[in-house]
């Protein structure tokens, strides 16, 4: 009789079970099998034969479901390699990988909504020595990553069309549900019905539909996003990730993967192509062509694009105190000529803080200690990070009790006021407060008369794929960006001022509002010199001893109380690993969170120190430790 490893999608790990005389001719690793657990009976995947001896009180195998693996063992492989990388449990992993209608089958109800054409009349000529070198290593059957530093968004799309129509098996990752929902109509007319959609946003039935699909072989390419890449294809040949510096394939709990380093792993593992493809590559894609991990495709230089010009706002005439005179002519001669103009900054509601002016003292969340944000809709003072909102604006400073309170700073609300009265026609503002963050194309109106002008926060940037028209755009504060904790503030920086860029007319004009306008960030923008600024990302690294140099950890403490001792005491065991923190601070739920980034060399290194802190706090019921491998926001 033989006993076999299962594993639930619930946070434990494999467990061991014997299998049955009666199903023993149809069980194959990757199966989906019922069985005993706890006091009912789950539904878990077959790893493979148990290596373990087991106990006297294993129990039975109780049903097999299908004839076939709903898992590859690519797929075994990857969820073990992600449970060991991310540091997460296999269950958990399971539960993240393996959506709950490949267990269950559900009906789909209703039709499903029209989606906007793509871009079928606007197709880029594209390198056919590029594409012939792709299609070459698909061909080959061997593992291989290019990385495509394309020219436009219209390339980068382009290129894929000329290389999928004669690939099998294929998995096609895009950042942004708006992002599927664009390229979907193209991509279909050109494959047919051998193209799936999947995505978070899909209905349970239409997620089952699918995975029959492509369980019976159907359907063998998927386009979607990050979860996408855990699509049950049994042999992939072909993995593109677009946009593939997007934080949008970061997985934000546990476990927090990215979506493009999952899709290379699969790749090595299935033998695979890799294409990863961005008009602005992250530094880590590109230090692997630097040291020679990956293949760069990089098109020869030719495309028209919008002049960048730098507007210093310590010597300009200021319309409102964070709007240059010169940005708004601009934009109202752009109007005169039926153009449309863009407004992009990195904040919401009215005005960003609401300060005393008799001692300066500016009113905070209680929670993380970050000023509140005013929002005139409904007058109240919100925190951005953890939700904390007061209804009625104070009439009195809670420090001094003066009476002398001034509401100062501009968010999308109050720019798109002020652009009103200035420019004197109506606009129209995208942030997630008017759209929300899981809005797509249908909260954007069509092309009107009256949205000549928007205004929004970077959120807007991933809804406009099919927005064109542009002229013009305005960065309002790209100071904020720049100036952000962060070491990769200036690499973000530069990502999102050329995902507007893109959806700009070749000849019209970015305007950049800065206080800094000498920063080697906006010398490279206005001479389109991405590989300069490469270089000089690695060499302020590199003193640091930031990513791609030192490998990151971010290890959260979450409790009611004060654990600043018990870390301490913590750190002082853990060697050849740099510990940057504590952080405290309060989490939405009001709980103590103290951050540490733990930065070293050697993977291993940081592993073993965050088992360190796991294991001192294992049998604390208090205090719950998270672990975000190759963290994006630090």
């Amino acid at each position: 009789m033989d006993f076999y490893d299962v594993i639930f999608p619930v946070n434990i790990g494999p467990l061991i079970y014997r299998c049955p005389e009666r199903l023993s001719g149809g069980i194959k690793d990757g199966m989906v099998v019922s069985a005993p657990l706890k006091n009912r009976l789950a539904k878990g995947i077959i790893l493979g034969k148990s290596l373990g001896a087991p106990s006297s009180g294993v129990r039975d195998i109780q049903e097999i479901h299908g004839v076939s693996p709903v898992f590859s063992r690519t797929m075994i492989d990857l969820l073990k390699w992600m449970s060991n990388y991310y540091m997460t449990g296999q269950g958990l992993v399971l539960k993240t990988i393996l959506p709950k209608e490949a267990l269950e089958k559900v009906d789909r109800r209703g039709k499903i909504k029209d989606r906007p054409k793509g871009f079928s009349s606007s197709i880029a000529d594209v390198d056919a020595d590029k594409i012939a070198l792709l299609k070459k290593a698909i061909v080959g059957g061997e593992y291989g990553t290019f990385l495509l530093h394309s020219p436009s968004s219209e390339y980068e799309y382009s290129f894929l069309m000329k290389v999928l129509p004669e690939v099998r098996n294929a998995i096609i990752l895009v950042p942004e549900v708006s992002v599927a929902d664009y390229l979907y109509p193209f991509l279909r007319d050109m494959v047919g019905e051998r193209l799936s959609l999947f995505h978070g946003e899909m209905s349970r039935g239409r997620k089952s539909e699918t995975i029959d699909l492509i369980l019976s072989g159907r359907s063998d390419i998927v386009l979607g996003t990050r979860s996408a890449v855990f699509s049950p294809l049994k042999k992939v040949c072909f993995i593109a990730a677009l946009q593939e510096h997007s934080d949008s394939y970061k997985q934000e709990n546990s476990p927090c993967y990215i979506g493009r380093d999952v899709a290379v792993m699969r790749g090595y593992l299935d033998k695979a192509t890799i294409l990863l493809s961005s008009i602005c590559p992250s530094v880590e894609s590109l230090f692997n062509c630097k040291t020679g991990k990956y293949t760069l495709l990089k098109p020869a230089p030719g495309m028209k694009r919008p002049r960048i010009r730098l507007v210093d706002m310590k010597h300009e005439e200021l319309v409102r105190p964070y709007l240059s005179r010169v940005v708004t002519d601009a934009a109202a001669a752009h109007i005169k000529n039926n153009k449309k103009v863009m407004f992009v900054l990195n904040r919401r509601g009215h005005s960003t803080l609401l300060q005393c002016l008799d001692c300066s003292h500016i009113e905070e969340c209680p929670n993380c200690r970050i000023p509140l944000v005013f929002h005139k809709q409904d007058m109240s003072l919100k925190c951005h990070y953890c939700g904390y909102a007061l209804s009625d604006v104070p009439e009195r400073c809670s420090v001094c009790r003066g009476y002398n309170l001034k509401l100062s700073g501009a968010g999308t609300q109050k720019v798109q006021e002020d652009l009103q009265e200035l420019i004197g026609i109506k606009t129209l503002r995208l942030d997630s407060d008017k759209i929300g963050r899981k809005a797509g194309f249908e909260c954007l109106p069509p092309s009107t008369h009256d949205n000549r002008i928007i205004v929004g926060t970077k959120l807007m940037t991933r809804r406009l794929c099919a927005m064109g028209g542009f002229s013009m755009a305005a960065f309002l504060n790209t100071d904020l960006f720049l100036n952000m904790p962060d070491f990769r503030s200036a690499e973000k920086t530069y990502q999102e001022i050329s995902s507007v860029l893109v959806r700009i007319e070749p000849g019209g004009e970015i305007f950049i509002q800065t206080r800094m306008p000498r920063e080697y960030l906006y010398r490279c923008l206005k001479n389109d010199d991405y590989v300069s600024f490469f270089r000089e990302e690695l060499t302020r690294r590199k003193v640091l001893n930031y990513h791609p140099y030192s490998r990151l950890l971010l290890l959260k403490c979450i409790s009611q109380r004060n654990l600043s001792r018990d870390i301490a005491e913590i750190m002082k065991t853990i060697e050849d690993v740099e510990i940057l923190g504590p952080h405290a601070a309060r989490n939405n739920r009001g709980r103590n969170e103290f951050r540490l980034l733990l930065k070293s060399s050697v993977r291993g290194r940081l592993h073993s120190a965050a088992e360190v802190f796991i294991e001192a706090f294992k049998n604390v019921k208090d205090v719950k430790v998270k672990i975000d491998v190759d963290p994006i926001k630090i």
